[in-house]
């Protein structure tokens, strides 16, 4: 890669979103950059049998899944940087500046895929048991715990909307909670309590998740909040629904974020505030959260860019500053 050169657009994650994204752009002749980080392949990467996805009657393993994404994007001319874009300089229009370490990447577009984590309790069990019978997701594995007594945890909207979804296969579901009170809407709440599976555990807190015989989680431990009783109840799955985390700091302060930290984007389309730079997948959705959402994301983020850089891209002054400001860098040693 040469000091001066501007790419024509960067992909910033690689995941269900960024790397549709990749494939649209490639098959596009943009030739896209993907910076996909350490970690790549998103929450798929930690999943296992995935069903819901179309095109996988038999179902499709969760890092098979995001293998087969990346590769269809490499088909087609994606070229990749296994590493975490660390510092961006973003623009209303002319040339994006994408750092990994002290590695400079220019841009004519940007497109944002950094996603969204689930918060995690932290406690022991958590994450060795993630695939077996603990889960972040109530409407990506809920059919997997049909007929089982299982527990979800949490007091929002998130506990809320995958109590009521995984009831539908469970046999029993009790929704675990610190406090008596609840976050979620009351509309939410009532209509959890309209469900006859679904009982309420409350002021408790998770302190571990414990394995059985089988490897699989069998049992958790819970403390009462205000007793500090102990007791461990059977269960046959869990769900820890707290919330996510967007991966928005690395863009805080320089595009539009909602209060609870994700990328606004003038829906439908996927333009931030800023032009020539947009957001797709998790890192918008707060709301649905699926790979399939996120993979149709990463369409329409592709194409945005596609018109963008068609219909009003940098102007040739801009392109030249740029060249001129990264030739000047790469004498004085700096970036490339």
């Amino acid at each position: 890669m040469s000091e001066d050169r501007i790419e024509n657009v960067i992909i910033i994650g690689g995941a269900c979103a960024g790397y549709t994204a990749a494939v649209y752009a490639a098959r596009a002749d943009l030739e896209p950059l993907v910076i996909e980080g350490f970690q790549w392949g998103g929450q798929l990467q930690n999943t296992t049998e995935v069903e819901n996805y179309p095109g996988f009657p038999e179902g499709i393993m969760g890092p098979e899944l995001m293998n087969n994404f990346r590769a269809q994007a490499e088909r087609f001319g994606t070229r990749f940087i296994t590493d975490d874009a660390t510092k961006v300089e973003l623009s209303d229009g002319g040339v994006q500046k994408v750092w990994v370490g002290d590695d400079l990447y220019r841009a004519k577009a940007v497109i944002l895929a950094m996603g969204a984590e689930p918060k995690r309790l932290d406690i022991p069990g958590e994450m060795e048991l993630g695939g077996r019978g603990v889960s972040t997701c109530g409407v990506c594995d809920g059919a997997f715990f049909k007929g089982r007594d299982v527990m979800v945890i949490g007091g929002g909207d998130t506990a809320m909307e995958d109590s009521i979804f995984v009831s539908k296969y469970a046999d029993k579901l009790s929704v675990v909670h610190r406090r008596d009170e609840f976050r979620a809407s009351m509309v939410m709440q009532d209509r959890a309590k309209e469900q006859a599976n679904i009982s309420f555990k409350t002021p408790y807190v998770p302190e571990e998740f414990i394995a059985g015989d089988s490897g699989a989680l069998e049992r958790v431990r819970l403390r009462n909040a205000e007793t500090d009783e102990v007791e461990e109840v059977e269960v046959g799955g869990a769900f820890v629904a707290i919330g996510h985390i967007p991966g928005s700091a690395l863009v805080e302060g320089q595009v539009d974020l909602h209060d609870n930290g994700y990328v606004k984007v003038a829906e439908p389309s996927t333009k931030t505030n800023l032009a020539g730079v947009f957001a797709i997948g998790d890192l918008v959705d707060f709301t649905y959260r699926q790979a399939i959402t996120a993979a149709g994301s990463g369409c329409r983020g592709a194409l945005d860019a596609e018109w963008y850089l068609r219909d009003t891209p940098p102007t040739d002054e801009e392109l030249m500053e740029a060249a001129e400001e990264a030739r000047n860098a790469a004498e004085a040693g700096v970036g490339s």
